[in-house]
């Protein structure tokens, strides 16, 4: 699935990922492949991905939006450290 992190300022990461770990203002989630559609707030907190055949990444987000849908996953992120 593509995910797409963008702050107000660039586009941080773009890639094809195996899953995804969000920090949702309603408590931590996991998004796979063919998750249902979804549209969430994000507290601060660590986005943690997993490319295949490398080792996962975190960016840390000052809070923001996700949106999941058709394997394609966008968040709107206050602002990111890598």
């Amino acid at each position: 699935m593509h995910l797409e992190i963008i702050t107000p300022d660039n586009k941080v990461f773009s890639g094809e990922v195996i899953s995804a770990n969000f920090p949702g203002s309603k408590g931590a989630f996991e998004v796979k492949t063919n998750h249902a559609p979804l549209i969430s707030t994000l507290n601060k907190g660590d986005i943690v991905i997993q490319e295949k055949d490398l080792p996962a990444k975190s960016f840390t987000v000052d809070g923001g939006i996700i949106e999941v849908l058709n394997n394609n996953i966008i968040v709107l992120a206050e602002s990111v450290a890598a």
